[in-house]
């Protein structure tokens, strides 16, 4: 289950982040991409960046600092013949994408 933080972006990140990567809309809100954890630390998805393998991410610690970060994708797929990739940052914390899904999955059946 992924976290339910959001956080508004603030004006001058949205502008920078289309002035840096030429990205014509920018929400201005994202929700943190991490699982369901109990820190304080949250990554919200900006935008994709032209470079093959890094994005844009919002990140922010409780109600203080928010900063705008490029981080490269997370590298680890799914175990299987079609392992679906993990849709965050290398080195996120908590668990990967495709095994919340796994996981509502399970819960469902």
């Amino acid at each position: 289950m992924r976290c339910t933080h959001w956080r508004r972006v603030p004006l001058d990140l949205v502008r920078e982040t289309q002035e840096r990567s030429g990205a014509e809309c920018v929400d201005s809100a994202v929700q943190c991409q991490l699982s369901t954890h109990d820190g304080d630390e949250h990554y919200g998805l900006i935008d994709d960046l032209a470079e093959y393998g890094t994005a844009w991410w919002l990140s922010w610690h409780g109600s203080a600092e928010v900063r705008l970060v490029v981080l490269p994708d997370c590298p680890v797929i799914s175990p299987g013949p079609d392992g679906d990739g993990c849709c965050l940052f290398a080195g996120h914390p908590e668990q990967h994408t495709w095994a919340d899904i796994v996981e509502e999955v399970r819960w469902i059946s």
